[in-house]
């Protein structure tokens, strides 16, 4: 008889361990991408500091409004209960954790 899959992605390392890839996923988040597209790795479009300029699906509602024949996608929102970090932007233009 086949197991139900519990819809968790567990994978084994060549080291042997386990890494639980949904809870890593939600967990950084809201943290700034590497690059200069000044995302989170969400998708969301950052300001000065790290704020939140425009959400993901506004940026996705955005395109799709600007592109004829595209169909409408629905976006499913999932709540996080993950405490969200605070990030300010040095005079380099690096996104760094806020201190104190």
């Amino acid at each position: 008889m086949a197991q139900k899959s519990s819809g968790r992605r567990l994978y084994r390392t060549a080291n042997g361990k386990q890494i639980d890839l949904d809870m890593l996923i939600s967990r950084n988040e809201l943290t700034p991408a590497v690059g200069n597209a000044r995302v989170n790795a969400r998708g969301d479009e950052l300001g000065p500091g790290g704020k939140i300029i425009r959400k993901r699906e506004d940026v996705l509602n955005d395109y799709y409004a600007s592109q004829p024949g595209m169909k409408q996608e629905n976006v499913v929102e999932k709540k996080v209960d993950i405490e969200q970090a605070e990030w300010e932007e040095d005079e380099d233009g690096n996104f760094i954790r806020k201190r104190g």
